[in-house]
């Protein structure tokens, strides 16, 4: 660890750096990756046990399926194909997708790559939700050169059983281990057509129970929901038996006390545990100017990035080693599921989550303010 002394003025020294120039060195394309820094370990974490008797993910590392159905640019078929195959060869072998992303693109790509694996050797997750149908005119949305297809949202118990059928068609495999409930969430109300809670009441009747009697017949081995709000999965504990949630744009290096606090606790209390999804916040941890899914960036965003570049540049770490091993950190935590565009960012991910980071980088980000002094670190 640095001195005090030292790691301050070196800190002030980065921090007035960052004022003259760009925090990152921009990436130079779409999928373009910074370096990974620091000493590699031997293995990375382990995930931990299930407990109570609800399904785990038994691997901390994973792929979000968002880049795969051409968000924010779009990807060849050959480029997906090689993402996914550095996803897998270098360690990731927990794998989600959605009908969603892409309109069924990134679905189709993922069973493309994953049908010749041993079916043992990976778990899958889609979602359900939405339904497609064919059209030669498809909506407007975030997805570039998504497949033809217009969508509807349907939470019942009919819904759910077809779209995991339909899903199933398009990956091309034989079973799906973890279903999440898409989207429903206040921040998606806009899109739901209806206040969410009419949505969240048409699945309590429809897709939370017979989600339930897939997991109890053997057809999947888990569900919960896939939201970027707390209410919906702190809800669903109160309404029905849910085993896992996938968490968006809710638990990062920068902004994590809200689940820390609150929603973390109540899914440990069920037993159940939490897939963090968009760790690195959606590439602004790892050197885009990007923050999530809206295209706003937060007025305190750019100041506490550049605090923790201080940091991190003080110890010899980047960014997004420090984020994604920070999101995997706590225990109630299965896995983490960063996206990547092509093979050298899969890899990167991988590489990052071997990475020894020193302590005293942890303590020196609480004393500066940046991680909270109760979050776990690695």
């Amino acid at each position: 660890m640095l001195p005090r002394r030292r790691f301050l003025s070196q800190a002030a020294l980065g921090t007035a750096a960052i004022a003259a120039a760009p925090l990152f060195a921009q990436p130079s394309a779409p999928g373009s990756v910074l370096p990974t820094r620091g000493r590699l370990s031997r293995e990375p974490a382990q995930a931990m046990r299930p407990r109570d008797g609800r399904y785990r993910p038994p691997f901390r590392l994973g792929l979000g399926g968002v880049a795969i159905g051409n968000g924010f640019a779009p990807t060849t078929d050959a480029q997906a194909r090689e993402t996914l195959d550095a996803a897998y060869d270098t360690g990731a072998r927990y794998f989600d997708t959605s009908p969603w992303y892409g309109l069924g693109l990134s679905e189709r790509r993922f069973g493309h790559a994953l049908h010749a694996r041993e079916r043992d050797s990976y778990v899958l997750s889609t979602k359900v939700g939405r339904l497609l149908t064919a059209t030669d005119a498809p909506p407007e949305t975030m997805w570039q050169q998504p497949s033809p297809f217009d969508y509807r949202y349907d939470y019942s118990a009919a819904g759910t059983r077809r779209s995991i059928e339909d899903s199933l068609q398009r990956l091309g495999i034989e079973r799906i281990d973890i279903v999440f409930i898409h989207d429903l969430s206040p921040d998606n109300e806009q899109d739901l057509g209806m206040p969410w809670e009419q949505r969240f009441a048409e699945a309590a009747k429809g897709a939370m129970p017979e989600l339930t009697r897939m997991r109890e017949e053997g057809l999947i081995r888990a569900w919960g929901f896939g939201v970027n709000r707390p209410e919906p999965a702190l809800r669903a504990l109160q309404e029905a038996d849910p085993d896992i949630f996938l968490l968006a744009c809710q638990y990062s290096l920068l902004d994590h006390e809200q689940a820390l606090r609150e929603t973390f606790p109540k899914i440990a209390e069920r037993g159940a545990s939490v897939v963090v999804g968009s760790p690195l916040l959606a590439g602004y941890l790892a050197g885009r100017d990007r923050y999530l899914y809206d295209g706003r960036l937060p007025e305190w965003a750019p100041g506490k990035r550049a605090r923790a570049q201080a940091v991190a540049d003080a110890h010899g770490i980047d960014l997004r080693t420090a984020a994604l091993q920070f999101a995997a950190a706590p225990e109630v935590v299965s896995a983490v599921i960063p996206g990547a565009r092509t093979a050298a960012q899969a890899r990167a991910n991988a590489e990052s989550m071997r990475v020894a980071i020193p302590d005293g980088f942890w303590r020196d980000l609480k004393h500066e303010g940046i991680v909270a002094e109760d979050a776990p670190v690695p």
